[in-house]
């Protein structure tokens, strides 16, 4: 009877350890992004894993020149996102004819280069914690 008793105390002890490391693994992140130029349309934002693998998509509505979107349940690991003004609600990026974005737009890390999109290394974070990023989107206006 005394072994069944350790054994019971042990498998809870266990249960609880475990259920706790569970609970550090899934943690909380706030992003936002400030200094949109206006209250038009919606931001799109694509988030993505560390290995660029699609996680979730969101439709945001813009408020005061910001947009606040929150995932609650991530579990710790490296991400990355992507996101654009989407002024005009026609679900995609708009461009000159030489390619440029019309529309405001911005990365994880408010990773920027001047002719080409940052690499996946320059946008991926690593999210271990509760996190709030803040990010400003880039226009090009012509």
């Amino acid at each position: 009877m005394r072994t069944h008793s350790i054994r019971s105390i042990l498998i809870i002890i266990s249960f609880f350890i475990l259920s706790n490391l569970s609970l550090k693994a899934q943690v909380p992140l706030k992003i936002i992004i400030n200094n949109l130029d206006n209250n038009k349309g919606t931001l799109i934002l694509d988030f993505r894993d560390g290995e660029d693998n699609f996680i979730k998509g969101f439709s945001q509505e813009i408020i005061d020149h910001q947009c606040i979107i929150e995932l609650d349940s991530l579990k710790w690991g490296m991400y990355s996102f992507k996101y654009f003004h989407d002024e005009n609600n026609n679900k995609k990026l708009d461009t000159y004819w030489f390619g440029a974005p019309k529309e405001g737009y911005g990365f994880s890390n408010d990773a920027q280069k001047r002719l080409a999109p940052p690499s996946l290394k320059e946008i991926t974070f690593e999210l271990k914690s509760d996190t709030t990023m803040v990010s400003i989107p880039r226009y090009i206006n012509l």
